[in-house]
């Protein structure tokens, strides 16, 4: 290793100042040597790790109480609030009990938000089967659905466990999401019962597309923009703690909810929830999937298949967050995250943190250290040090279809593939097709 690292801290800084040169400074009078070394022993090491085959094919990172311990710093901190790494557990089954969010917690996630609660947990009652997956064809899981519904366990059981948690962890980071009727006094007991537990801030769901909504809850709220910024001035008023509120991708255009809940008050906003599905019908059975007592209700989609539309979403909100709040809330990027790299694209379009579930369930509670060593390969790649370092990096590169055409005609660049529809032909269609996919 250590021959290894010599030879490679000369490769390293001539490939690293020519980038920096674009950029007007040198990576020798920016960087100290001591810095190098470190980079460059992570990425040694994420090297070695895999070269050693497939039982080490991914990076990992070493994590103590979820900060890492070596290579590019990957602490947040965002409204008072420091996190060791960006990977939140999103709430639902992973944040179930306080046996799942202590695991959690040892194993380093950066926070945890807890299973969505509300002051009456008898009206919440699962069913079972309540999942149905998609599968590419090689079995791989890209898609999840699934009909659960927000905690069924009793409130004062749950604020017991957040206290003992906040014990446990005082410096770990305990997020309450919240959900209540359109009740104002409702809202107001919940949050002052949450506090006097210890949370350190909460995340408004009013975004769950199954089973709440039939009680005017969750996403029939965050589709009504009047009465959620209505519900969020109540919550603002009340909460001495940060607030995020999570948003529905169910909606025509999700800046018009995230704008109110800003404006209301809200610190951050979190993107996305679930989208509105129907996993598939089984074709034995006729059935529609996941089937109880052999009828189902729509449900909430997730999964790696829904990060396009959770990026697109989550681009929008940051815009309206440096456009119209001066880059000062919070965002929360959701959907699809299962490696470190899916993260850094989150991160590019400007999120402060990233939230996973499905993977979690899926991949289990040690998940984290892969996604915090990805992050850190991809960091030391571009010889970025922190995660402002390049947060938002991306976001300046969206721009409107006609503003493409101008610029590529100003460019006057050899266009790729076909130069109008005129040219598109029956036999060669899958090859012209790939002749115009950028990726």
């Amino acid at each position: 290793m250590q021959h290894q690292l010599s030879a490679a801290i000369g490769q390293m800084h001539h490939q690293t100042c020519g980038v920096k040169a674009a950029r007007g400074s040198c990576f020798n009078a920016k960087h100290p040597v001591e810095a190098t070394r470190s980079r460059l022993r992570t990425a040694l090491a994420v090297r070695a790790v895999k070269q050693n085959g497939d039982s080490a094919h991914t990076s990992t990172a070493h994590l103590e109480n979820g900060k890492a311990v070596t290579g590019p710093d990957l602490s947040v901190t965002l409204n008072g609030l420091t996190l060791p790494n960006p990977f939140v557990i999103g709430s639902g089954p992973p944040g179930t009990n306080y046996a799942v969010m202590k695991k959690a917690f040892d194993e380093g996630w950066g926070g945890v938000i807890a299973k969505t609660v509300s002051i009456d947990s008898s009206k919440v009652v699962n069913v079972t089967p309540r999942y149905a997956k998609l599968q590419s064809k090689d079995r791989q899981v890209i898609g999840w659905e699934n009909i659960e519904l927000i905690s069924d366990r009793p409130l004062e059981t749950m604020l017991d466990e957040f206290k003992r948690l906040k014990n446990e962890y005082p410096d770990r980071i305990l997020i309450a999401s919240i959900m209540e009727e359109f009740d104002k006094g409702a809202w107001e007991e919940l949050i002052e019962r949450c506090e006097e537990s210890g949370v350190d801030g909460f995340e408004v769901n009013f975004s769950c597309p199954h089973g709440m909504p039939e009680r005017k809850m969750g996403m029939a709220m965050g589709q009504d923009t009047e009465i959620l910024q209505e519900v969020c001035s109540w919550i603002n008023a009340k909460a001495s703690i940060p607030v995020w509120a999570k948003m529905t991708p169910n909606i025509t255009d999700i800046t018009f909810p995230a704008r109110a809940a800003l404006s209301a008050g809200c610190e951050g906003i979190a993107a996305i929830n679930t989208i509105q599905s129907v996993m598939g019908v089984n074709l034995k059975t006729l059935r529609p999937e996941p089937s109880v007592e052999g009828y189902t209700t729509p449900g909430g989609y997730s999964s790696v298949a829904v990060k396009p539309i959770a990026l697109a979403k989550v681009m929008k909100v940051a815009q309206v967050i440096r456009d119209e709040f001066d880059g000062k809330k919070d965002l929360s990027g959701i959907g699809g995250v299962e490696s470190g790299r899916d993260a850094a694209e989150f991160l590019l379009l400007g999120a402060n943190t990233v939230q996973v579930c499905t993977g979690v369930m899926l991949h289990g509670y040690p998940l984290v250290k892969q996604l915090c060593g990805e992050l850190q390969e991809f960091m030391t790649e571009h010889d970025f040090q922190s995660i402002e370092d390049f947060r938002g990096a991306s976001l300046p590169y969206f721009t409107s279809h006609m503003e493409l055409v101008r610029m590529q005609k100003e460019n006057k660049a050899k266009r790729r593939g076909l130069a109008n529809d005129a040219e598109w032909s029956g036999d060669g269609f899958v090859k012209e097709s790939e002749s115009m996919v950028a990726n």
